[in-house]
């Protein structure tokens, strides 16, 4: 496993990515979702791999939630960097990493697809982020 590190750009939320696949050959989404194209959103996920989330201070964490309300979007509320979404709780939690956040970015180089999921029902879409998304940890001081 490589680990890929990254964060907000202030620092307050760090994000470690370990992964076993070429981040050349990784597929990068590009969610065509209002949020997402608003952010420049360039996702990615491996579901053998794992994301580890640290959060320096839980008040300057913004946890938005939209649409069907079945994922957690991190922001920080410092700096305004989108860097993940989580879907599920405890050890169901699975994630997406938000590309544009980790530190070595341009080692992800694989033209993002355009994807859009608004035909799915919260059924589909649940299931969906559990077959595709990765494991992640939560660390909130």
């Amino acid at each position: 496993m490589t680990v890929h590190s990254g964060g907000c750009h202030c620092g307050n939320i760090r994000l470690s990515f370990s992964s076993a696949l070429d981040p050349a050959a990784l597929e990068i989404r590009a969610c065509q979702c209002s949020f997402c194209t608003r952010h420049g959103s360039r996702a990615a996920a491996d579901p053998n791999g794992r994301l580890v989330v640290s959060v320096s201070d839980r008040q300057r964490l913004q946890v938005y939630r939209f649409g069907l309300r079945t994922a957690d979007y991190l922001v920080c509320r410092n700096c305004g960097v989108y860097v993940a979404a989580i879907a599920g709780e405890k050890d169901d939690a699975r994630a997406i990493v938000i590309v544009n956040a980790l530190y070595e970015r341009e080692r992800f180089s694989r033209e993002p697809v355009a994807v859009s999921y608004d035909a799915e029902s919260r059924e589909q879409r649940l299931a969906r982020r559990r077959s595709a998304w990765m494991p992640v940890d939560i660390q909130l001081s």
